[in-house]
């Protein structure tokens, strides 16, 4: 391109400006919030999903008749001297919950202990499952 043309270009059109210098610092502060946002975000969530305060973990389970499963877990609890519920439950074969049961465990002095209980079920079960644990005992399972 000639001269004259090249300033002919810049009259009409201005100069040009260097953009990339302009915006390098911008794309660098925003990639640093980015990151610590994603920081963050890590780090709530492995604290409300990362280790829970109980844990139940199904060992097995036995088919005792038409209406009854047993069924043992291993339960896990951050303070073993707490008492804790768990939920198990009887399941048929189309994998809907025929039975449920609410089980108060102790406190004890190990913090893994091993349960085994029965579930009543209304249809034939097929296997036995354990639905959670947790530290918030309802008033009806702990004695007076």
């Amino acid at each position: 391109m000639s001269e004259r043309a090249s300033q002919h270009l810049e009259d009409r059109y201005g100069r040009p400006q260097e953009s990339r210098g302009r915006y390098r610092g911008a794309v660098t502060v925003l990639a640093v919030v980015v990151v610590a946002l994603g920081i963050g975000a890590a780090l709530v969530t492995y604290q409300r999903l990362g280790q829970p305060d109980v844990e139940g973990t199904l060992i097995g389970y036995r088919l005792i008749d038409d209406q009854t499963v047993e069924v043992t877990m291993s339960v896990r609890r951050a303070d073993p001297l707490l008492p804790v519920v768990c939920i198990v439950r009887a399941r048929s074969g189309d994998g809907s919950e025929t039975g449920r049961r609410e089980l108060l465990i102790p406190p004890a002095e190990q913090s893994t202990v091993q349960v085994t209980t029965t579930v009543k079920s209304s249809a034939p079960p097929v296997m036995g499952d354990v639905y959670g644990c947790g530290t918030d005992v309802p008033g009806y399972l702990v004695a007076p």
